[in-house]
């Protein structure tokens, strides 16, 4: 699909949209529910449809306005990237948050996106076991405290505290950091999972202590019931899509969990206890009702300032379906079972939020960060071509020993390979005297002949924009920010990607500019808004322009974006 520039994505039409959200609504919700499914991929709505409950997905499908064809427009299409994109309603190259994980150049070494050594976390062995952890790019952080301080632009919930001098009450959680505190900008307050301590956390930019009702949580301990039980399938076997498709050799063989239902937690003093319920329906779960103990104890949806509605704001990140989908795959049993599961969370979800404040009152908007690609082995058994890419062969290829021989390079010429970026040891490059423009150009040039890989972008021609003009190209420029990318960016060919997960060989990777990747939902329900299905391509950098031009205030300070039109109209 060809993208248009930023502006002509608006339609015509809404040049001759005057009517302001207030006037097409009887009044302002009280409470803005957003609901980010981390990699629920554009087309699983549908796929699943058919089983899905009448009171979770299928109210926000039939209920609610349902774009079908959302798409992200940047290259790096990972978590804290999509997230922040759909909190600030701008692209990568303004908001900063470039990838899960960057090099910095000036420190030589690896920054975790949301990491924060002035703000530590105020639990107690709360901070990331990188000896269990197998989320690599929060291994990689060296630095236990957390804030929004790297996001470089202001998010729909900070212009929301900004329009009413701080009378919303703005919370987000997750079961990730990122997943949260992106969200939350820098206003709100932000809640997400520790899997070393097992309970829900924060850090001390948000809070000097805990609230009470957080403690109470956490002492209760409700995680623990969970030991010594095990994930069954909610149905039989036979009644799903891929109930025949169990034992795969494709699948992540996570010690101790297997391939196979029922997949056992183990006892609570297991290492991967805590991990294994998020790599299932129980992180959403308990993200639920975690998020449901915000409610209750902050009283979100009934705020009011001289008898007038004061919105709050609550955002829950769902990431179940990214861990289940890394582990497993998107079309596997697990990742179809999980989905199914959390269309009831949502479902319970919806009900409470009924019952204590009321749908009608209630504006939910619904999308993902990113999708997903299928695992090789699932594609390759019907003749499709697809596989993992070994990053680390490069520093060996024979044209790289080539110029390390001709630049005379010692040892390494990569100080380090991440997807997509590589960085070279700009150190060494200077002893000899090779221009860093001219080496990673060399380099570039070099990897664009390699087997797999779809294109090579050397930072220098990306800083210029001496880069060809195409889909691909805008949105890998869409994710450049030059303090944060690296040396040379690689965009693999569809459906390769490296699966190495620090040592940890998983079915499926996202990360990058295709559209299985790109691919998300956007939904806006509530509020007795008009239910609606939306064919033609919109953008996520339009999301939070469109609850800005609800709440009539000020869109966020990067947003590219622009409202859509269904939702403002009658």
């Amino acid at each position: 699909m060809k993208w248009l520039p930023a502006i002509s994505i608006v339609s015509i039409s809404l040049i001759t949209l005057v009517t302001p959200f207030k006037d097409a609504q009887a009044k302002q919700p009280k409470l803005i529910l957003q609901i980010t499914v981390d990699q629920l991929r554009g087309d699983l709505l549908q796929r699943y449809q058919q089983h899905f409950s009448d009171d979770g997905f299928e109210y926000l499908i039939n209920e609610g306005i349902y774009y079908k064809e959302a798409h992200h427009q940047h290259a790096i299409t990972e978590t804290v990237v999509g997230h922040t994109t759909l909190a600030t309603g701008a692209h990568p190259s303004t908001h900063g948050m470039v990838s899960n994980l960057w090099f910095d150049k000036q420190m030589q070494q690896p920054i975790y996106n949301v990491q924060d050594e002035q703000h530590p976390l105020l639990s107690a062995n709360a901070a990331v076991d990188a000896k269990n952890e197998i989320d690599p790019t929060q291994k990689a952080s060296k630095v236990e405290g957390r804030s929004p301080k790297n996001i470089m632009a202001t998010t729909f919930s900070d212009e929301l505290t900004a329009s009413n001098n701080g009378q919303s009450k703005v919370f987000a959680v997750s079961v990730k950091d990122r997943g949260a505190i992106t969200l939350a900008g820098h206003t709100g307050k932000a809640f997400w999972f520790s899997k070393s301590a097992g309970e829900f956390v924060s850090s001390d930019y948000y809070y000097k202590q805990y609230p009470q009702w957080v403690t109470n949580w956490n002492k209760a301990n409700p995680i623990s019931t969970y030991a010594n039980t095990q994930w069954q399938l909610s149905k039989p076997a036979q009644q799903y899509l891929f109930g025949d498709n169990q034992n795969h050799d494709w699948k992540t063989k996570l010690p101790g969990y297997g391939i196979t239902f029922p997949h056992e937690f183990g006892p609570s003093d297991n290492p991967y206890f805590s991990t294994f319920l998020t790599v299932s329906p129980i992180g959403d779960e308990m993200t639920a009702d975690f998020a449901k103990t915000v409610i209750t104890n902050n009283n979100l949806g009934n705020n009011s300032h001289d008898s007038q509605i004061v919105t709050d704001y609550l955002s829950i990140s769902f990431s179940s379906t990214d861990y289940v989908g890394h582990i497993f795959g998107p079309s596997s049993l697990e990742a179809e079972d999980n989905l199914l599961r959390l269309d009831r969370t949502l479902a319970s979800l919806f009900g409470f939020i009924d019952d204590n404040i009321g749908l009608e009152n209630t504006l939910i908007v619904l999308s993902a960060d990113h999708g997903a690609p299928e695992a090789p082995g699932y594609l390759t058994q019907f003749g499709i071509k697809a596989k993992h890419f070994d990053l680390a062969s490069l520093e060996k290829n024979a044209a790289i020993q080539s110029l390390k021989s001709k630049w005379k390079i010692t040892g390494d010429l990569f100080v380090n390979a991440w997807q997509p970026y590589i960085n070279l040891d700009h150190d060494k490059l200077a002893e000899q005297k090779v221009p860093l423009a001219e080496a990673t150009t060399q380099v570039a040039n070099v990897l664009n002949s390699v087997s797999g890989i779809h294109r090579a972008y050397s930072f220098n021609h990306l800083l210029n924009g001496n880069v060809p003009n195409d889909e691909i190209t805008q949105k890998v420029q869409n994710s450049f920010y030059p303090s944060r990318s690296g040396d040379i960016y690689l965009v693999f060919e569809p459906n390769v990607f490296v699966a190495d997960f620090d040592g940890l060989n998983v079915a499926s990777v996202h990360g990058s500019p295709w559209r299985y990747d790109t691919h998300v939902p956007i939904i806006f329900a509530g509020m007795k808004l008009k239910g609606q299905t939306i064919n033609r391509p919109v953008a996520t950098v339009d999301l939070a322009p469109t609850l800005s031009a609800l709440m009539n205030i000020n869109a966020p300070s990067s947003a590219v974006g622009y409202p859509l039109k269904e939702v403002l109209v009658k």
